[in-house]
């Protein structure tokens, strides 16, 4: 960082201050999109339209972000990832306001898509900011940025549970325009002030910065899809049971409503367990391990979750797949950037989100034409193949 190049006290400080900032913003993100996740339902009344017009709706998101994932690396090269963290922090906060005012499909769709490009262009952004942080802090500390997601989104939906009942979507989501603009206005000034660290090893000149604009040979680009398949097969796991854990544990184990809500819980907070302890789990055991240890641990613990008759196999399944997936996609797309800077990030991210947006409906199809139980065992097989492609590329993933 600029100035203090020959005070470690004050560079120590600067890198800790950008790493509770860019936290923040994860915690943010998690926070919002959540909120506007418990709401959907009473939008979706709102609008009165058919569920199919809703469906293509709701898919706006999608759009969105993957749209803007693709074009987001490009405008951190640009004008560096901090900036553009703070940009889409803004309209992310603005954008979740605009939902409740629609009163139809066409209407939803359109605010939506500009919902999900700032939540994509925001996930590339930071991400690309928590990887210079990373190398220039020389610890696997990723992890910790993602649980600082997992959290902010668990904050969410019990603020949103809680209010769901007394308060209307408008007023809601108002409120989280404002904590969102809040939270923005303290963390941005940190980001702004400071340029990207740039790690110890590079000062000197010695070598290319992940962040600098470079041609990518074959080889990197080869391992950078690598690694978005990798964080894309973790996140269809994520997707699907978000959407369909819920339903297996009441349709196909006759529990309560109350209990199948459990359901998810238990992944969700397994997986926020995980990442808080990934870091220390990076540094003893090296990427490759968790990598390949994950996605196996990820496998028996669906295969467990899918198939086993109890509900409480099931619902022990479900945390043991969240501790194995917390830190495969960290982990790859912090990777990523490392290889091929925001390009990485974005190429990745892209990958990983494509992943969690086939998972849903891919599930629903097989379970069409199997069963339910039988469809999530694809998680297992995709969080198997994972394993796999990590293990096989151990040796040209290193640094």
């Amino acid at each position: 960082m600029p100035g203090h190049d020959n005070d470690p006290d004050d560079l120590r400080a600067d890198l800790r201050t950008l790493r509770i900032a860019i936290t923040a913003f994860f915690a943010l993100d998690g926070f919002v999109f959540a909120g506007w996740v418990v709401r959907i339902p009473a939008v979706k009344e709102q609008t009165g339209a058919a569920p199919g017009a809703l469906g293509l709706a709701l898919l706006g998101v999608s759009a969105g972000a993957v749209i803007t994932m693709v074009l987001t690396g490009r405008l951190c090269r640009r004008f560096g990832s901090h900036p553009v963290t703070v940009a889409c922090a803004v309209l992310l906060s603005l954008s979740v306001a605009l939902p409740p005012l629609t009163h139809s499909a066409l209407a939803l769709g359109a605010v939506l898509l500009v919902f999900g490009a700032a939540f994509g262009g925001m996930n590339v952004a930071f991400n690309s900011a928590a990887v210079d942080l990373v190398a220039a802090l020389g610890r696997p500390v990723m992890p910790s940025f993602h649980a600082a997601f997992s959290l902010g989104g668990m904050l969410g939906a019990g603020l949103g549970g809680l209010v769901a009942g007394s308060l209307s979507p408008t007023r809601h989501l108002l409120g989280i325009t404002v904590i969102g603009l809040l939270v923005t206005a303290v963390a941005a000034p940190a980001l702004l002030r400071h340029e990207p660290p740039v790690p110890p090893d590079l000062t000197s000149g010695r070598g290319p910065r992940a962040t600098d604009p470079r041609r990518l040979d074959g080889r990197t680009r080869g391992l950078v899809v690598v690694l978005g398949l990798i964080a894309g097969c973790t996140a269809y796991g994520e997707g699907a049971l978000a959407d369909w854990g819920a339903l297996h544990l009441e349709a196909d184990l006759d529990t309560s409503p109350g209990v199948a809500a459990i359901g998810y819980s238990c992944f969700a907070l397994a997986m926020t367990v995980g990442r808080l302890t990934g870091t220390t789990l990076l540094e003893h055991l090296g990427r490759t391990t968790v990598l390949v240890a994950g996605g196996a641990t990820a496998t028996a613990g669906m295969l467990l979750g899918s198939l086993a008759p109890s509900v409480w196999a099931t619902l022990l399944g479900f945390a043991v797949t969240g501790l194995g997936l917390a830190n495969i996609f960290p982990v790859a797309i912090e990777r990523a950037g490392a290889l091929a800077g925001p390009s990485g990030v974005a190429t990745a991210s892209t990958l990983g989100y494509l992943g969690m947006l086939l998972g849903p409906p891919a599930i629903g199809f097989m379970a069409e034409w199997f069963s339910l139980p039988t469809a999530l065992t694809s998680v297992a097989v995709l969080a198997a193949f994972a394993s796999a492609i990590a293990f096989t590329t151990r040796h040209s993933a290193a640094k």
